[in-house]
């Protein structure tokens, strides 16, 4: 049975790998534009997954004026359908304080089951960012 395991990141060189696998998922395989991926990094909190201790996932959340986003879930493409996206978002959850009043992302279509596993709900319309078509999503 292979080991999952999903840890916030804490040295430069863990930042850097969850970069190498947001860079693959999102700039070349889904187009998305390279300017568009990194931003705020400073003020998020971010998480690596390893699969047999090979990174294979990373994801993160901030603080934002509408509550707590998670955000940048990537997951590389021979790791999907492992449980390594559940495992990322429950890992996301757990750290966000207790005290968290709003809790949403923008949930690419194709993932908005995930999501709702943990209790978010779709909240308005459909709408595109970075080219891709998306949903809002609420903690409920």
């Amino acid at each position: 049975m292979e080991l999952l395991q999903v840890n916030k990141i804490r040295t430069q060189e863990e930042l850097e790998s969850a970069f190498a696998i947001r860079k693959q998922v999102f700039v070349n395989e889904q187009g998305c534009p390279p300017e568009l991926e990194w931003e705020n990094e400073d003020v998020s909190h971010h998480f690596l997954a390893l699969m047999d201790n090979h990174p294979c996932g990373a994801c993160r959340w901030r603080k934002t004026d509408k509550g707590y986003k998670l955000e940048r879930f990537a997951v590389l493409k021979e790791y999907r359908r492992k449980r390594v996206g559940q495992a990322l978002v429950a890992a996301a959850l757990a750290d966000i304080p207790d005290s968290a009043n709003a809790i949403y992302l923008n949930a690419q279509v194709e993932a908005v089951s995930l999501y709702a596993k943990f209790g978010f709900a779709v909240e308005g319309e459909q709408f595109e960012e970075a080219g891709i078509q998306h949903f809002r999503m609420v903690k409920k």
